[in-house]
């Protein structure tokens, strides 16, 4: 695609595919850093989904001197206190899978009842452009997590986030659902009212 390129600064094949779907239709050459060879990683350090988005969308901006979009996100359950929060990926362990993080969210709620398992998933978009700073948007969607795995769509958590306003779990929906009312779609959508405003900065 012709247009300013932006780079998607992420290294999860699920995640980039799902930024590049909320993200279609504008005139930008979209990228994500696995395309570009040796790029170093960029350490989640912050505190916050805010901060970590910051950090990795500033990082690959200085490094490739090109415009960076970036994202953290995470699932927070108000019965573990907010956990697992900004260590969502990593939960079980640094190499943990997506059936890992699963199986120890259940371990975690076992016996918890239905009326105190609420969550919500947040999602934080950082963009950075070079010399120009960088601006950040959140987007949230309240739900709570089930007893057992729904669905076989999606990825991460979302077979054990049931949204209650339409009774399915995020792996229940299908794309086209999930693009109206995830976190990360309710956040990319002010991120891409944002790019709209400043393609000219872009190029």
């Amino acid at each position: 695609m012709d247009g300013p390129v932006l780079v998607l600064a992420t290294s999860n094949r699920d995640k980039a595919a799902e930024m590049k779907g909320l993200l279609t239709g504008l005139p930008l050459n979209l990228i994500t850093r696995g395309e570009l060879p040796d790029l170093p990683d960029v350490a989640e350090t912050a505190d916050t989904f805010a901060g970590n988005a910051l950090l990795k969308a500033e990082g690959i901006c200085k490094i490739t001197g090109l415009p960076a979009l970036a994202d953290d996100s995470g699932l927070c359950v108000d019965a573990l206190g907010g956990a697992p929060g900004i260590f969502s990926a990593r939960y079980a362990g640094p190499l943990a899978t997506y059936v890992d993080n699963n199986e120890k969210l259940l371990a975690a709620l076992a016996g918890v009842p239905d009326e105190k398992r609420t969550a919500r998933f947040v999602c934080a978009v950082a963009v950075a452009l070079p010399g120009a700073g960088s601006v950040t948007f959140e987007g949230v969607c309240e739900g709570v997590i089930t007893t057992h795995l729904e669905g076989a769509h999606g990825f991460g958590y979302d077979p054990l986030f049931l949204v209650p306003e339409v009774g399915l779990t995020y792996a229940r929906m299908d794309p086209a659902q999930k693009a109206q009312l995830s976190h990360r779609a309710r956040a990319f959508a002010l991120a891409r009212a944002w790019l709209e405003a400043h393609l000219p900065n872009l190029g």
